[in-house]
């Protein structure tokens, strides 16, 4: 290994054009950590969200990144999950761990799973942040059961197509909200029904729903309250505030607004929905680590269905 490594940097705050190649020194895995060789980092919309203003991390220089799909290229001190060569995928933990697209990557062995054999690099780059996401909305908040109705908003979109495949893996009838271009993708993830939200009051028609997953934010929160029957749950992956809580209490049902966590048991799970055929990303568009300009700006664009993923090694 080299001492240096490339890497996709920032030193101010702004568009896709402040995003340049940088040679940074490799990194080192301290007690608990594994250095991981990237193979494939998928992009989120927090990527271009931190990249023009400033949200959890501090002022640039930084790397941007949390998706990672590698091979183990050395461990620190206490490891024993994984050794040198142990091909593996997962989220750095959100949101300070960043710095995934580049060559080399540590971060702690526990955020980590073993990559699932019948994943590419680029299918499994795919996966962390979005599917942890899902999953912890879905399982570890919501709690989904069999039978349940559950509405996803956004579901041809990175964390939507992996909640509906998730909800469906749940037994729960599934309705995703999607443009009509995008209604035989989210069918064919396994949705129940889907509603084309640019047509129709989406409040109005889906209703008696026991969970809400919501990826938007804003007003569709406050509107989501009266898709759900009494008792249900709205899982806002965009926070929250007093007037959704207030509103939330008043109509019998609960909000939770998450933050998704870096968690080995979560990866662990996605990794068996994968293996056993209830989960598979999909990819809308694979980009050089010298290209992260072009993927960014095509994702802050907002027509993608799917996943967005820098191949650093092919």
């Amino acid at each position: 290994m080299t001492a240096t490594m490339r890497a996709v940097g920032q030193d101010v705050l702004g568009g896709p054009e402040v995003l340049h190649e940088v040679e940074l020194e490799r990194p080192v895995p301290g007690p608990s950590q594994v250095l991981v060789a990237v193979h494939a980092a998928g992009l989120n919309p927090t990527d271009w969200k931190h990249r023009t203003r400033r949200g959890f991390l501090p002022d640039p220089p930084f790397v941007l990144g949390y998706d990672v799909s590698g091979a183990v290229e050395a461990v620190g001190f206490g490891v024993t999950l994984f050794q040198p060569g142990d091909e593996v995928f997962g989220m750095l933990p959100y949101p300070n761990g960043v710095g995934s697209h580049a060559e080399y990557v540590t971060g702690p062995a526990r955020a980590f799973a073993a990559k699932p054999r019948t994943l590419t690099h680029v299918e499994a780059g795919a996966l962390p942040l979005a599917g942890l996401t899902a999953w912890q909305a879905l399982v570890d908040t919501a709690d989904v059961r069999p039978g349940q109705r559950v509405l996803i908003h956004a579901a041809a979109g990175g964390v939507g197509h992996l909640a509906v495949q998730i909800a469906k893996a749940r037994g729960a009838h599934v309705i995703g909200t999607a443009s009509a271009a995008n209604h035989d993708f989210v069918r064919g993830l396994g949705a129940d029904e889907v509603v084309d939200y640019h047509t129709t009051d989406v409040a109005e028609t889906v209703r008696d729903v026991d969970v809400v997953v919501d990826p938007l934010g804003g007003e569709s929160l406050l509107r989501s309250l009266v898709s759900l029957r009494r008792g249900g749950i709205l899982v806002s992956l965009l926070g929250g505030g007093p007037e959704l809580a207030e509103q939330a209490a008043a109509k019998g049902v609960r909000a939770a607004a998450m933050l998704v966590e870096a968690d080995h048991a979560g990866m662990v799970a996605i990794a068996d929905l994968v293996e056993a055929g209830k989960l598979r990303p999909t990819i809308a568009g694979t980009f050089p680590l010298a290209e992260a300009a072009k993927a960014h700006a095509l994702g802050e664009a907002g027509h993608t269905a799917g996943k967005l993923v820098l191949v650093v090694r092919s």
